[in-house]
């Protein structure tokens, strides 16, 4: 059906450019991998069993040293949640980390600078993914899309 009022997009090209270009950097330096997943609604009253759901409908979990992260946000429900293979879980140091990724991602959420916090939160979570899961020259294939996967 034809809609006089398009539906706005969540991001712009700007944002949209600088969160994969942050995507692209953190990668650079180490094996992991990091996916944006953003839609409007949350489908579940939890975010993280959301995010867990499309991280596995992605199948991220099929990574070779099972070492990938996504970041997801539902814009209008306000809610994100962080959640990480196996592996990154395991290295990463735990509640902590997750916690201090996520506060840095909250406060810019909550000042509106959604492509900024998000590509904060890509640098961080990729710092700990290099430290944990170093760049490898011997590899040359990215393992999952860069770009970021919208939703509803």
């Amino acid at each position: 059906m034809f809609s006089l009022f398009p539906k706005r997009p969540m991001l712009d090209e700007a944002a949209q450019h600088k969160i994969v270009a942050a995507i692209k950097e953190a990668e650079s330096k180490t094996s992991g991998e990091i996916r944006v997943f953003m839609e409007h609604h949350c489908e579940y009253m939890d975010a993280l069993h959301r995010a867990q759901e499309i991280f596995a409908n992605l199948a991220m979990h099929k990574t070779e040293a099972r070492n990938a992260i996504i970041i997801y946000v539902a814009l209008t429900d306000r809610q994100f949640a962080l959640y990480g293979d196996i592996a990154i879980y395991e290295k990463a140091g735990g509640a902590e980390f997750w916690k201090k990724a996520a506060e840095q991602l909250t406060g810019h959420l909550k000042k509106k600078q959604v492509a900024e916090g998000i590509s904060n939160c890509i640098h961080e979570l990729g710092t700990a993914l290099a430290a944990h899961f170093p760049h490898d020259p011997s590899i040359k294939k990215n393992e999952l899309p860069d770009e970021i996967v919208f939703g509803k």
